[in-house]
Parts: C-alpha cells; sequence; structure tokens
C-alpha cells in the first residue's frame, strides 16, 4: 500500500452552518463544497488555502460526537503574525508555547474540537 496523503479530516460538528462560519470567517478557510446531502444533511467541505488536505463537518457518526476531534495540527510558517490575527478575529487561541517539535498554541470550534497551530522548527 502506497498512501500518498490524507483528503478528508471529518470534523463531528452540531450545526454544520455554525461551524461553516466559523472555519471560513475566523480560521480563513475556503469553501470548497456545500451541497445537500439527502433531505436532512449536507456535505460542507472546507480546506486552508493552497492546502491538499480538507475538512468536511460531519453530524451523522455516532461515534464521533461534536467536540470529539482533538490534536489535529495545522502547520503555520509565522505563528506570531497568525496567533496575532486570529486573537483580533476573536478566536481565544493559549499562549505561544515551545516544544523540540515547534511552537505552538491551541484552539478549539465552537463545539470543542480541539486543534493546534504550529511553526515547525
Amino acid at each position: 500500500m502506497a498512501i500518498r496523503s490524507f483528503e478528508i479530516v471529518s470534523v463531528p460538528v452540531s450545526d454544520p452552518e455554525r461551524a461553516k462560519r466559523f472555519y471560513r470567517d475566523i480560521l480563513g478557510f475556503e469553501l470548497l463544497r456545500d451541497d445537500p446531502m439527502g433531505p436532512d444533511m449536507k456535505w460542507i467541505q472546507l480546506a486552508p488555502k493552497g492546502c491538499l488536505t480538507t475538512i468536511a463537518l460531519v453530524t451523522w457518526f455516532a461515534a464521533m460526537p461534536p467536540g470529539g476531534l482533538q490534536g489535529v495540527m495545522l502547520n503555520v510558517s509565522d505563528i506570531d503574525a497568525d496567533h496575532a490575527q486570529l486573537t483580533a478575529r476573536g478566536l481565544p487561541l493559549s499562549g505561544i508555547k515551545q516544544e523540540p517539535w515547534g511552537r505552538y498554541a491551541t484552539f478549539s470550534d465552537p463545539d470543542g474540537n480541539g486543534w493546534i497551530l504550529r511553526q515547525p522548527p
């Protein structure tokens, strides 16, 4: 098996429209798809600009309650600037910390899914 990449990460949310606004308007992700999927669901897919890996906002996995995703790293090249920009947009982030694997700050989406903003060493 020769896996070349991760394509879609499912992010469990309680309100897809609220989550879409968060990822698009606060984090700056691009909205790639927003399509009906059956009578009561939507396929909402977003990605950071220029990134091949995308997220899908999901409500249909019983084993993935809203807020159940934790520890996904978003790599950035200037964590100080990005931290300041996201804070200015109203996102509560932790302070920037240093570890051997990089400088990082953590934050959560409205459902409590936990993300790590990381500048690699």
